[in-house]
């Protein structure tokens, strides 16, 4: 089966910064349906290859989406992306944040605020429909924003020749436990409707628990890529992160579970 995603020695050098490298040559891939999650230490390379594969670096390599449309507003219908930091100042109410991801699409006002509401009880953020969002609490404004990407891309027929993808660049950031459970649970069912979903995560057990498939990166490079339990080894937690650790299985899915020693 051809990849959704298939990303092939991508290389990303600085504008800034003279012969500074920011990826070196990384490959990996994701099928429709699945998540990959992507690990490593600050300044590994992980936003870098996310915002090559939004479009937003220029890089060199190959970064192939399969059925992905070439015009801007297609194209907004297939792949949503959610940064580090998602700026917003102005006093929108919280329905009208999560609208403006609706702005690609011709559904109509009926479907669109439907989809609005729904994209906002997935991640338990209904409640906060008409508040004002810079009245709301860091974690509030971190859900809302997942809600808005979510909603970019919520239903198929949203998309070109069925291709969505959505880019999230540390999503559990301000979450607290609860919520963070939350969004993955509803990340895994937004992959059984065929989205193919890369992350940036830092909870390595989340990862494990959650993800199909995971990237490592060091030092702009691959460390490993593979599935959870090739990947998150004790071997690979002490490359990545200099920490001595014992990898168990979780109890109920027999996931890997990184225990610090």
């Amino acid at each position: 089966m051809r990849p959704l995603l298939n990303v092939d020695e991508v290389s990303i050098h600085s504008p800034n910064a003279r012969h500074a490298v920011l990826l070196d040559s990384v490959s990996c891939h994701v099928n429709a349906g699945e998540i990959l999650a992507i690990i490593g230490p600050n300044g590994a390379g992980k936003s870098s290859l996310v915002s090559a594969i939004a479009g937003d670096l220029d890089y060199q390599g190959s970064i192939d989406i399969m059925g992905v449309a070439t015009e801007p507003k297609l194209r907004a219908r297939q792949i949503a992306v959610l940064p580090q930091l998602s700026l917003l100042n102005f006093p929108y109410r919280v329905s009208q944040v999560v609208e403006l991801a609706r702005i690609p699409h011709a559904t109509g006002r009926l479907r669109d605020s439907e989809i609005v509401g729904e994209a906002l009880t997935a991640m338990d953020a209904d409640y906060l429909h008409d508040r004002l969002y810079t009245e709301l609490s860091g974690g509030e404004k971190q859900r809302v924003q997942l809600a808005r990407v979510l909603a970019q891309i919520w239903q198929s027929d949203d998309a070109e020749q069925g291709t969505r993808l959505l880019l999230l660049d540390e999503p559990t950031t301000a979450l607290d436990l609860g919520h963070q459970q939350l969004l993955m649970r509803a990340l895994k069912t937004f992959a059984t409707q065929g989205v193919a979903i890369i992350m940036v995560l830092h909870d390595i057990n989340l990862t494990a628990q959650y993800a199909d498939r995971v990237l490592a990166l060091l030092c702009s490079q691959r460390l490993a890529f593979g599935t959870t339990k090739d990947v998150i080894t004790a071997d690979n937690i002490k490359a990545l992160f200099n920490v001595d650790s014992k990898i168990a299985l979780h109890p109920n899915n027999g996931s890997p579970v990184v225990i610090g020693l």
